[in-house]
């Protein structure tokens, strides 16, 4: 029998009603003969909670200790998820993600999967039961409790389509799909009805919040289907799958706009072979993510190299960098909080001109100031003031006419 994950988020799952809600969507799609495997989310704003309760006991909690307490919001949506299916009349099992060996590093509140054991999964699908699993949690190889971090959900639930050889993963969300940015923003904002894998991973990673980039990355490394749907409407969502012929003539699909975030400049380093490699050495060490690195030669002496970060590193990156500026030979250390990053993406940009001219050119018409540039084959981001972020985001929209649908735009 096909199987189908169907990721419910947070806001899918706030109360009873909406449980119920959710198990109705997971019993039609049995009723149209196929298996199913049910991720679930903590409920609503359960998880927030529980760490206002940890950091009013203690305000730097242990991290092993963080990850046995936050887990206990999606162990608590699975069960009663079961219980809303039993009442209903169909036979369902929870399980956290210890119980489906769901292997993970020992990297506390931010761990990366290196395993998953599907054969119990399969046990209960013959049985012809409902599966449901805990996500966005693992254990490690000496059963620690650990949690996956930001958007951990969407990736337990990809990993599940890749170990179970899913048709799809259906990831159910208070949204009806993509679109091609932000509505809160933009709010005419048209909705995408299928993308790329390589767009969808810039995407996410420069800030669009429907679905993490550690998920579509699962998804494009095993091949499995997304299906980003709407938890309250019967419609048809955005699917993420690899890129298909008719894309190729389209520029932009989206852009996107990325505020959480700062921007270290380390001044005046020594320009010789191996300083970069032992300022990054040091972040990787504080497990620093970096974003965009820029490095400009000064002289022949002297280069500048800055990069950006999300602002919940700017501490540890802080102290990281402090720690080599002596051993380059830096000269001082800047530091922006007050930045956003604005982007472009699209599969066409790379075999057509004139997308930076259109980019730049509508930033200047509304008088917004670029601080720094950086480009992939697939993307263009400009680091512009947070202030001027939304003003900045909007131009951009309207520029490429992002408020309609692919066929009707004028690139």
């Amino acid at each position: 029998m096909a199987i189908i994950v169907q990721k419910f988020g947070g806001t899918s799952v706030a109360d009873a009603q909406k449980i119920r809600r959710a198990a109705d969507r997971v019993i039609k799609t049995v009723k149209n003969g196929f298996a199913v495997v049910v991720v679930a989310s903590a409920r609503g704003k359960q998880t927030d909670q529980l760490v206002a309760d940890a950091l009013e006991l203690n305000p730097n909690p242990p991290k092993r200790e963080m990850d046995q307490l936050l887990s206990t919001g999606e162990q608590q949506t699975v069960s009663l998820f079961a219980m809303a299916l039993d009442t209903a009349g169909y036979k369902a099992i929870s399980f956290t993600g210890g119980q489906i060996r769901m292997i993970t590093d020992n990297v506390h509140t931010k761990a990366r999967i290196k395993s998953i054991g599907a054969e119990r999964i399969h046990e209960q699908l013959n049985k012809g039961r409902i599966v449901l699993v805990a996500g966005f949690q693992g254990i490690d190889e000496n059963e620690n409790i650990t949690t996956l971090g930001r958007g951990g959900s969407d990736t337990t639930a990809v990993a599940l389509a890749a170990a179970l050889g899913a048709d799809e993963c259906e990831i159910y969300t208070d949204v009806d799909g993509i679109h091609t940015t932000d509505p809160r923003v933009f709010k005419t904002a048209a909705k995408i009805e299928q993308i790329s894998y390589n767009e969808m991973l810039e995407m996410a990673s420069l800030g669009a919040t429907v679905l993490h980039s550690r998920a579509v990355e699962f998804a494009k490394k095993y091949d499995v289907k997304i299906h980003v749907r709407s938890s309250s409407e019967e419609t048809e969502g955005t699917m993420i799958t690899h890129e298909v012929p008719q894309m190729e003539g389209v520029l932009v699909s989206g852009a996107t706009i990325q505020k959480d975030m700062a921007k270290l400049s380390l001044v005046g380093v020594d320009n010789k072979p191996g300083n970069a490699a032992k300022i990054f050495a040091h972040l990787a060490k504080a497990k620093v993510v970096v974003n965009d690195i820029v490095q400009t030669e000064v002289s022949s002496e002297k280069a500048n190299l800055s990069f950006t970060i999300g602002i919940s590193d700017l501490t540890a990156a802080k102290e990281a960098v402090g720690q080599i500026k002596d051993e380059v030979n830096c000269e001082s250390i800047f530091t922006r909080e007050d930045i956003a990053e604005i982007s472009v993406v699209g599969v066409g940009m790379r075999t057509h001109y004139g997308v930076a001219d259109r980019m730049f050119g509508a930033l200047a018409e509304a008088k917004i100031n670029i601080d720094t540039i950086t480009t992939s084959e697939i993307r263009i981001s400009c680091i512009v003031d947070k202030a001027q972020a939304e003003k900045a985001l909007e131009a951009v929209c309207v520029a490429f006419d992002l408020d309609k649908p692919i066929e009707k735009r004028k690139n």
